[in-house]
């Protein structure tokens, strides 16, 4: 996949006379977020850390913003987190093993699986460790067809630390994800759509297309439909159902009060494409 655009920008905190790591674009409604290391396989270093932190909550917060885009440059999306920089400590997990007040609630995966705004993972490349747990705990993922998800955190002595053991049970059921888990397998493109872990493998030059035009997609919905559609899913996935269909009442009935819940009716009997605006 190509890179984003020279419109595209980094966080706030990367220097203007470097090359930023993350880049940040949005159009069209469509927050583009991009893993900017392509010469380290986009391998997430501390500084990558935080920004891609702030720039997936500065999407969130962005009421123009109605779906995310995450990808990455050159030949994989995410190679996982830079060991080469933890050992250099640079990558700010030092201190980890021995601390008992371990604060993740501003780490990506915790953000990503707490946005409101639906993601969408872009798989140009290889999703390993990290990368994979990353991937995962966007909502959609659309892969290259060469693109892989390595599972090898047990054949390096560790555990998914960033949610595929929450995740993985989840989306494939214990056998398979045990399965994945305890082998640290690697799963190709058509392995992760047979699955249900990629919603489609397409050529590797249609990826960012393919991701995008489904982004538009879902950004042409009524974006508090969409996001509260989210949120009921997100709920959904620790409540009973008799619990859950009262929560979902109480999401429906202020969106029935709302401008975009008028215009979609109206739309529908006009048989005409709803505007919506999101209030």
């Amino acid at each position: 996949m190509a890179p984003a655009d020279s419109a595209a920008i980094a966080a706030d905190t990367q220097s203007t006379t470097e090359t930023p790591e993350v880049l940040y674009e949005v159009s069209e409604h469509i927050a583009t977020i991009t893993l900017n290391r392509p010469d380290r396989m986009n391998t997430i270093s501390g500084p990558m850390l935080h920004q891609l932190t702030e720039l997936l909550l500065k999407a969130d917060r962005d009421r123009d913003v109605r779906c995310i885009i995450l990808t990455g440059t050159g030949r994989a999306f995410c190679a996982g987190l830079d060991l080469r920089g933890a050992t250099q400590g640079s990558t700010g997990l030092q201190g980890a093993s021995t601390s008992t007040d371990i604060d993740l609630r501003a780490t990506p995966p915790t953000v990503l699986f707490n946005l409101g705004t639906p993601t969408i993972c872009a798989l140009n490349g290889a999703a390993a460790g990290y990368g994979m747990d990353t991937a995962l705990g966007c909502d959609i993922r659309i892969m290259a067809n060469g693109a892989k998800m390595a599972a090898a955190f047990t054949k390096r002595g560790i555990v998914p630390e960033s949610g595929g053991t929450w995740l993985l049970p989840r989306l494939l059921g214990w056998s398979k994800a045990a399965e994945i888990i305890f082998t640290g397998r690697t799963l190709t493109a058509s392995d992760c759509v047979e699955l249900g872990l990629a919603s489609k493998a397409v050529p590797e030059a249609e990826v960012a297309a393919v991701a995008r035009a489904m982004a538009l997609e879902i950004a042409a919905n009524a974006p508090l439909a969409v996001q509260a559609s989210k949120r009921l899913m997100r709920m959904g996935l620790s409540e009973g159902f008799d619990e859950h269909v009262h929560h979902v009442f109480l999401q429906l009935l202020p969106l029935l009060k709302t401008d975009d819940a008028l215009e979609g009716m109206k739309a529908f009997m006009e048989k005409r494409a709803a505007n919506f605006q999101g209030k």
